[in-house]
């Protein structure tokens, strides 16, 4: 069941929205987080087990209206997780979605520095650059750097210092204009796929730096094999789409450079 949220305020009116799937030992901390920085949130479940779907509903209706429930009956990925989150927002008349993690390891304390940040620039993507603890896994760290790599050479641009961090705010408008125009990934594919086609259409791109531990409940749904081979034809689409947007790219940054 969707929010029953306050009638949506005219200009910056931002929504926290959550995609879960089985985190019911960490969710409840989020959301307590959440609403510590005075943002309604918006819990998306994600086709999650019986224990995690009782939690969410007690949350729901524990903190209702400021916590609203969207419940995707078979589990889509994270990424149609969030895409359903971000339709639900607009249907609101929020004008920016706040996305972070459910299993605790993004800090909800930073809620208020990104918002004050996205404010300013209400256009603009804002994208968390992790400061991992010693709880980061080494495989992990060591293999977003290859990613970070390919997503450099699919924008011919360093603007995106961390594209798979999973705090963020953007814009709803040119979000929803490219939901209805292209595919995005539905998994870990998403977080990269969804900030490279936005920054392809103009999207400015504001790193801000946030800690981020692994992961408070030890729940991780990254399949190492699957995944992997995921993001690495996600890299091949966006390769053979950055060759198609090649003489724009190069005149993007031509213009940042002078």
């Amino acid at each position: 069941m969707a929010s029953e949220q306050a009638p949506a305020r005219p200009g910056f009116n931002p929504l926290v929205v959550i995609p879960v799937f089985d985190h019911e030992h960490a969710i409840a901390t989020m959301v307590e987080g959440v609403l510590a920085a005075d943002v309604p949130c918006l819990l998306v479940d994600d086709g999650s087990g019986a224990a995690c779907a009782r939690e969410l509903d007690r949350l729901a209706a524990l903190h209702a209206p400021r916590v609203g429930l969207l419940r995707l009956p078979v589990n889509q990925g994270k990424g149609g997780a969030v895409l359903a989150g971000f339709r639900q927002a607009g249907g609101e008349g929020y004008s920016h979605v706040l996305q972070i993690d459910a299993d605790g390891q993004h800090d909800p304390a930073d809620i208020p520095r990104f918002l004050a940040l996205a404010r300013a620039h209400p256009d603009d993507v804002v994208c968390g650059v992790p400061r991992y603890d010693a709880s980061v896994p080494k495989g992990r760290l060591y293999g977003r750097y290859l990613t970070h790599v390919w997503v450099w050479i699919n924008t011919l641009s360093f603007a995106i210092r961390d594209s798979m961090c999973g705090f963020r705010v953007y814009p709803l408008p040119p979000v929803l204009r490219l939901m209805d125009e292209e595919t995005i990934g539905l998994r870990m594919d998403f977080d990269v796929e969804v900030l490279v086609r936005l920054f392809w259409r103009g999207i400015v791109v504001h790193n801000l730096p946030t800690r981020v531990t692994y992961p408070l409940d030890g729940v991780s749904h990254f399949d190492v094999w699957r995944d992997n081979v995921r993001i690495s034809r996600m890299h091949t689409r966006l390769f053979f789409g950055m060759l198609r947007r090649l003489p724009r790219l190069l005149v993007r940054r031509a213009a940042v450079a002078s």
